[in-house]
């Protein structure tokens, strides 16, 4: 059924908002970007007295201000910029800090919206002793006001029955009065705009232009020069009347707030501060840094241990699926292996990644519940914040050692936008699990049997720590270079400590991995699908035919050619098994993507690599971890190989170079084994990566982010190779 009507829900954050939001709307949910920018709109439907309404959930903010992206989508939204003004505001208040929710609400009474006001946590109000008189303010703000608990869902059928009311019968919120300076300045300003062609303007957007010095309204209206000395001319008014420009709407806003709240609410002996004793640890320079790494560790533990099966367990699923099927387009070979390998593959490659996203935004959503989140922000603010991120980012920075994706979506925590661009750009340099099968490899067959297990060791661990130790001088580069951030500090609100509600928990769980699928599912299953053709085609069948004659011919000196033939009609049989090995590993080198890697050899030679190395390498660009079948393939061990097979790493060891000066050489010297894996550790070869990246940023950010790294990595390969030279 199409919406009847439009309901905002509008509020600050921590006040439980998007838990209302969820309880209203349940899964009838979607979430999108605002017109032309990157934060989030949340939008879902509900059924109420016969219609239904759409409820959008706005960005939490403090005020209409607008100084961040997500305070201007909020004003945008309210003033109708991005499409129809909603037809009701639910204000979510938090009724243990009234005073200061409402201060948003006297601001955007000045819109004169239709408008009721959910106050929220008043269990926890009444824990505090706090107490509120319900019904005479809601007489003295002019509109409804009913008391919830969200995460208990208690209060949502009655605020459902008031939003059915507000829409029959609207009433708006007591606007402040104003004194003369102030409705002067604002008649000036509304005159002003209009006769600049700027259009007409509420009572509220001449306000934010008069009280933000920096307001984005102000910089897209005409006649620039113009519009800043109306605005001068306005403030001065505002001054010569006895008021500061800077502070006024604070101070007349909080005078009429303190009338509203006047014998309406009232504390029973002192506030309850129960976070206060706990804070004095978990905030402590070595023990709350202490803490926080152990809280860490569990995380990103589970995040290997508890995902491993499960992503094991997909990846077998996928795997019967593909046997399953397989059999039924025998008679069709390219569109067997475009079903069975492009599609139900590419399909697996999307689902594979969901364990680590539920298990990861679990966490993220338990740690957010409980408070805890914004203490962890506290601790390692002071760390990341000569490089221009702030605390926020160590977490989608340390997800990303388990799996870039669920990392990029967890920046979303960072209201700064610059801040956010710069740790989503950093993420994915993590070294993340999909790197973990080339180094255990590469680190098994060359470095563990030369110099032993502890060497290897240390190996692993540095392999795992070139990523942060790069990321963040880069990040103080991009900061220093191109956003120059500004420094701030960073004020963040300590809220208090609560106990989860799983059911929300796991609601915002299944949400983002709903999100994920929907939104960066599709393209990766497309890359799948491109990289599958590119090893695919051409599928010329004189490479079968050459390739088995080659066999016939290589095996027949020590047996019939009768007997070779009889064996390779037995699908059961060795000889049968090595044949089509190496059938795959010569269409692989006939294929267009084994023809490029062998034109784009000479530009991996400076690194030490070989065209098999490189095929290697440019086939992983979708998943890191196909490089390990990709070589089975091609050197003729088949793509069940993984990276304990010691038939692979043997024949690693013993591959010569056939051709060149280095001929009869060692391909997989010692510089080349590390070029490889530094390589990896730092080269964006994850599409599904970049295809989240686009999706969180856009393409643009999403190409930097993607040559930027490949670049890197491809310097620090030839750096190795080319420096260890001169001393081996």
């Amino acid at each position: 059924m199409k919406p009847t009507a439009t309901i905002a829900l509008i509020g600050n954050p921590n006040t439980g908002k998007s838990t209302l939001f969820n309880c209203l709307t349940g899964l009838r949910q979607h979430i999108a970007n605002y017109p032309g920018i990157t934060v989030d709109k949340k939008t879902g439907s509900m059924d109420v007295c016969g219609r239904t309404l759409e409820v959008v959930d706005l960005p939490g903010t403090y005020s209409l201000k607008a100084a961040s992206e997500d305070e201007r989508v909020v004003m945008d939204v309210l003033e109708g910029r991005n499409g129809a003004r909603p037809d009701l505001l639910v204000f979510v208040v938090d009724a243990t800090n009234i005073k200061r929710n409402l201060l948003l609400v006297s601001q955007a009474a000045e819109l004169g919206l239709p408008a009721i006001i959910a106050l929220n946590q008043c269990d926890a109000a009444k824990r505090n002793g706090i107490t509120i008189e319900v019904a005479e303010l809601s007489q003295r703000l002019g509109v409804q006001v009913i008391e919830t608990v969200a995460t208990r869902g208690r209060g949502v059928e009655d605020l459902k029955k008031a939003v059915c009311a507000a829409l029959d019968h609207p009433s708006r919120l007591q606007r402040i009065e104003w004194p003369t300076c102030v409705t002067d300045s604002r008649e000036m300003v509304r005159n002003g705009v209009r006769n600049l062609g700027g259009g007409e303007i509420s009572d509220a957007e001449a306000l934010r232009l008069i009280f933000d010095a920096d307001s984005a309204h102000a910089a897209s209206l005409p006649n620039q020069s113009q519009v800043a000395l109306m605005i001068h001319s306005a403030r001065e008014k505002i001054r010569a009347g006895g008021y500061s420009p800077g502070s006024v709407e604070s101070v007349l806003h909080y005078r009429h707030i303190e009338r509203l709240l006047d014998g309406v609410v009232a504390s029973v002996g002192p506030v309850a501060r129960t976070h206060e004793s706990v804070d004095a640890l978990l905030l402590n320079r070595f023990w709350g840094l202490l803490i926080f790494l152990g809280v860490m560790y569990v995380v990103f533990q589970s995040l290997y241990s508890w995902a491993g099966p499960l992503m094991d367990s997909v990846e077998t699923a996928t795997g019967w699926v593909q046997e399953l099927v397989g059999p039924w387009l025998e008679s069709a070979p390219t569109l067997q292996s475009l079903v069975v390998d492009g599609i139900i593959g590419g399909v697996g490659g999307v689902v594979v990644f969901m364990p680590q996203i539920l298990i990861l935004f679990f966490f993220i959503a338990l740690l957010e519940d409980t408070g805890y989140m914004a203490r962890a922000a506290f601790l390692m603010d002071k760390i990341f914040g000569w490089c221009g991120l702030n605390g926020k980012s160590f977490v989608p920075m340390l997800s990303g050692y388990a799996c870039a994706i669920p990392g990029v979506m967890a920046a979303r925590t960072l209201e700064d936008p610059k801040a956010r661009l710069t740790t989503i750009l950093m993420v994915p340099l993590m070294s993340c699990s999909a790197r973990l099968p080339v180094y255990v490899l590469l680190i098994g067959a060359f470095i563990e049997p030369a110099y032993g297990p502890i060497v290897a060791g240390w190996a692993l661990f540095g392999m795992h720590f070139i990523g942060i130790a790069l990321a963040l001088p880069i990040a103080w580069v991009v900061n220093r270079l191109y956003l120059k951030i500004k420094p701030q500090p960073f004020i963040l609100e300590m809220p208090d400590y609560r106990v989860p509600t799983l059911r929300n928990v796991f609601f915002r769980m299944w949400e983002r991995g709903r999100e994920f699928v929907v939104r960066a599912g599709t393209v990766i299953l497309a890359f799948s699908v491109l990289i599958w053709a590119l090893l695919y085609f051409p599928r010329d069948a004189s490479v079968e035919e050459k390739t088995r004659a080659a066999y016939v011919a290589e095996v027949s000196v020590s047996s019939t050619v009768a007997g070779v033939e009889t064996a390779l009609a037995d699908p059961d049989s060795e000889q049968f098994t090595v044949l089509q090995q190496r059938i795959d590993g010569a269409y692989i080198e006939q294929s267009y993507l084994g023809r490029f890697g062998k034109w784009a050899q000479p530009v991996f030679d400076p690194a030490g690599f070989d065209w098999k190395i490189t095929v290697g390498v440019l086939s992983s660009f979708p998943a890191r971890e196909v490089i390990i079948a990709t070589l089975g393939i091609l050197y003729n061990l088949g793509a069940e190989v993984d990276e304990g097979s010691d038939d692979l790493r043997t024949v690693l060891a013993q591959e010569k170079w056939t051709e060149g000066p280095r001929m009869g050489q060692p391909v997989f010297t010692l510089p080349v084994v590390i070029g490889i894996m530094v390589f990896f550790a730092l080269c964006a070869q994850c599409g599904a990566t970049v295809a989240v990246v686009a999706k969180e940023l856009n393409w643009r950010w999403a190409a930097i982010s993607f040559f930027g790294m490949t670049a890197l990595a491809w310097i620090s390969a030839v750096l190795i190779y080319q420096v260890s030279g001169l001393f081996v």
